[in-house]
């Protein structure tokens, strides 16, 4: 049997509907956070606005306290991406994603760390951090650079803190408004138990599961955009161990999409509401294809921090803050209702950001180029 072919505007609306952009949820912040597999999380402040946009009257205290109360961590996982995810899954994913992590500060700091024993190298740092007392970087860095005086402690340090000892970065790290610098627990100290090792016998159920997981936040998706979004490419064994389970389809370019075969595919006209992303968002980034919700010509705004509006489920703008005002640029000219939802949409974000102390907006002319 042909499988169905989806276009750019259904896939559009099923990723919306997934990722909690179509329409307000009235869940809890930790269950929204596992529903979409973790929030990419290198800028601190971020997940509260991408809470926000997905989420009916969100607390930022909510995240806050999930935070200090040991529920949500930001640790190196997906991409070697700093995200924030719940306990449970930074316990249960994190081996899985270990060579990867490994993989990837090697590819950044080969010639600086050749010849060092990276066991021995991990084994040094958390000897050093059994004392329980968190550490930034540069400080696990300089205590095991006597041993290893040649590469610098960028590269001993990343290599640490981002590859071989799973850690946690501390509160008031990514607390509403704080601006605590890096400090390091390992998951043992801070959650109270060692990451969960994979099994020995070479089945790889945590595959299965970041599979399963990924489409239901993300799907329908070709197994290049789970590669893009988990930075893992061990994954083929485990896409096709659930091939019984998932549906497939087929995209404009013919690519074959995969998906489960209850998740949300709503009509391609479906209206999307105006949404704030926030920088880095995985609605965004989580694909290798991100043609369902950005145009090719703005594709490399994507990965310089840049925030985004969604007109219409597509990006059609950025934004900034400064002070009390939101200031959003169009990517392209928005009709005057188009405005009017932006503006009205902008003045709720700026209420949030303000605790409702300004809803200002501006909305630019249309960038050039």
């Amino acid at each position: 049997m042909t499988a169905a072919v989806l276009g750019a505007r259904a896939l559009n609306r099923a990723t919306l509907a997934r990722q909690l952009l179509l329409e307000r949820a009235d869940i809890p912040a930790l269950d929204a956070v596992a529903r979409l597999g973790g929030m990419q999380a290198q800028e601190p402040q971020e997940p509260f606005v991408g809470l926000w946009s997905r989420l009916r009257a969100f607390d930022p205290a909510e995240l806050s306290g999930l935070l200090v109360g040991r529920q949500v961590v930001r640790t190196h996982l997906m991409r070697r991406t700093v995200h924030l995810v719940t306990a449970a899954d930074a316990l249960a994913w994190r081996a899985r994603h270990d060579a990867m992590l490994r993989q990837r500060v090697l590819g950044t700091y080969r010639r600086e760390l050749e010849g060092v024993d990276l066991d021995e190298l991990a084994a040094a740092g958390r000897a050093v951090l059994a004392d329980g007392e968190a550490r930034s970087m540069s400080e696990l860095a300089r205590a095991v650079a006597d041993r290893w005086p040649d590469p610098g402690p960028r590269a001993l340090g990343e290599m640490l803190v981002a590859a071989l000892i799973p850690v946690v970065q501390l509160p008031p790290r990514g607390l509403w408004r704080e601006k605590g610098r890096v400090r390091n627990l390992p998951f043992a100290s801070w959650l109270g138990r060692e990451a969960e090792p994979l099994p020995g016998d070479g089945a790889d159920p945590v595959g299965q599961a970041l599979v399963r997981r990924y489409l239901a936040a993300f799907g329908p998706a070709a197994s290049a955009d789970l590669r893009a979004w988990s930075g893992l490419a061990g994954l083929p064994a485990a896409v096709a161990a659930l091939r019984e389970e998932l549906v497939s389809f087929r995209d404009e370019r013919g690519r074959e999409l995969l998906d489960l075969p209850d998740a949300p595919r709503p009509e391609p006209g479906t209206p999307a509401p105006v949404r704030f992303l926030p920088a880095f968002d995985n609605a965004v980034l989580g694909f290798q294809d991100r043609g369902r919700i950005i145009d090719d010509a703005h594709r490399g705004l994507s990965v310089t921090g840049a925030r985004f509006v969604l007109v219409d489920g597509r990006v059609a703008a950025t934004w900034t803050v400064k002070e009390d005002t939101v200031t959003i640029t169009p990517l392209r000219p928005f009709s005057g209702a188009e405005s009017d939802a932006v503006a009205d949409e902008g003045q709720a974000l700026a209420s949030f950001l303000s605790d409702k102390e300004s809803d200002r907006v501006e909305l630019t002319a249309p960038a050039s180029g």
